[in-house]
């Protein structure tokens, strides 16, 4: 018992001394926050009763000050909800992201041979997600995208009244996880929102659906891709993946329903007798299955019937557009063309080479000073605003044939 008690005051001294350190900003920069230490002080004891160790807890937090002003900053930003549909999709379909994609299909067959037989979970589709996430691993080696989990859920916690409470339970349950083995303290690194690994789990998402597919004893979706993608697996088929069957169908609108009957939900055959037809002119498959009639663009752009599937990706990121780009990209990956109905862009868009080239120019003139990455983000967009004006151009921001040739004779 006089051990216990011995015990028990040590860990209160050492608390109170953490605690008087983080306030006192005792071996810290004089910059620090105090109101944020406080945060990270007090939400110990949080933690704490939630299971999280004072030891983990205090690793994780060793050296954090600060909160994360770019954290802010991304969450007032989601491309999902901004970029107009065709500006998403260009950035993330293209023929660099299928061609990485059908690399990965070849070197990982034998993995996703395997991932399909236990989770039933269409391969290309999982290829999809990893790109979208983060581009078949690559943005893990970005210090400008990947950040200190930790900090950026303190950051939202403490300053993002929207965000606090998923914040709280995102940390805690990153710290778990960490606990628990499968990753080290020092190495909770994660995207603005606490997203982790290959395919971008947020750590109470991660818990329920972790897989060790490569049987090394973790389920470790930061280094081991076969882990990533089966647990991105595990993610929909847990949440309805219907194995076999399509994400959805373009199709043609007739006219006499042209801005009617959106999101309504029938059955393939009752679509059909309303004369809705695939794009590509083939039947449908499955009369009796259902779908919801979706058009991003409206009447002038293309449409689709979305079945099961579509919906079940949207669990993985709520947003009709994200889940069309995952299911338009899969299909190319797994040699299916594109689609038959442009978007109405009202101009003529750019490969992912000219886009290449586009940024090139623009850093050329000092207007852009982003990464070249042939993808037209708001950095990218602000450069040809900025050019546009100065060249005396409706300022519309689009990365368009004639604005390269424009700048090709510069």
């Amino acid at each position: 018992m006089q051990h216990t008690r011995t015990t028990m005051n040590l860990a209160r001294l050492a608390a109170g001394l953490f605690a008087l350190i983080l306030v006192a900003g005792i071996g810290t920069p004089a910059s620090a926050d105090a109101g944020f230490v406080r945060w990270i002080q007090s939400f110990e004891n949080v933690a704490a009763k939630s299971g999280v160790s004072r030891e983990v807890y205090r690793a994780a937090f060793a050296g954090i000050t600060e909160p994360d002003a770019e954290v802010l900053q991304k969450a007032r930003y989601q491309p999902e909800f901004r970029d107009k549909v065709w500006d998403y999709i260009d950035n993330r379909v293209n023929d660099e992201q299928v061609a990485r994609g059908r690399a990965a299909r070849a070197q990982l067959s034998t993995w996703l041979d395997r991932i399909e037989k236990q989770f039933g979970v269409d391969r290309d589709i999982l290829l999809a997600i990893w790109s979208m996430e983060t581009n078949y691993g690559q943005i893990l080696e970005r210090k400008d995208v990947m950040r200190s989990l930790p900090r950026s859920l303190a950051t939202l916690a403490y300053l993002d009244k929207s965000r606090a409470k998923f914040a709280r339970e995102q940390l805690i349950a990153a710290l778990k996880i960490a606990q628990s083995g499968d990753i080290k303290v020092s190495e909770l690194i994660s995207s603005w929102a606490g997203a982790m690994g290959h395919t971008q789990f947020i750590p109470t998402s991660y818990r329920a659906y972790k897989v060790d597919m490569d049987g090394d004893g973790h389920a470790n979706i930061w280094e081991s891709i076969p882990d990533a993608l089966a647990t991105a697996a595990n993610l929909l088929r847990k949440n309805g993946w219907q194995s076999g069957r399509t994400w959805g169908y373009e199709v043609v609108v007739p006219d006499k329903y042209r801005g009617k009957l959106e999101r309504d939900n029938r059955s393939i055959s009752q679509w059909a007798s309303l004369g809705f037809r695939r794009a590509n002119g083939r039947p449908f498959p499955d009369g009796g299955e259902r779908a919801n009639l979706v058009r991003l663009a409206g009447d002038n752009g293309p449409a689709f019937l979305m079945t099961k599937n579509f919906f079940v990706i949207k669990r993985y990121n709520n947003a009709d557009k994200y889940a069309l780009a995952v299911g338009l990209l899969g299909d190319q990956i797994g040699g299916y063309p594109g689609l038959v109905v442009d978007w109405p862009r009202g101009y003529t868009p750019l490969s992912t080479d000219e886009r290449y080239e586009l940024q090139k120019h623009l850093s050329r003139f000092g207007l852009y000073d982003g990464k070249i990455d042939g993808k037209i983000g708001s950095g990218s967009k602000a450069a040809i605003m900025a050019l546009q004006q100065q060249a005396g151009m409706a300022q519309d921001g689009n990365a368009s044939k004639a604005l390269l040739e424009f700048l090709r004779k510069r």
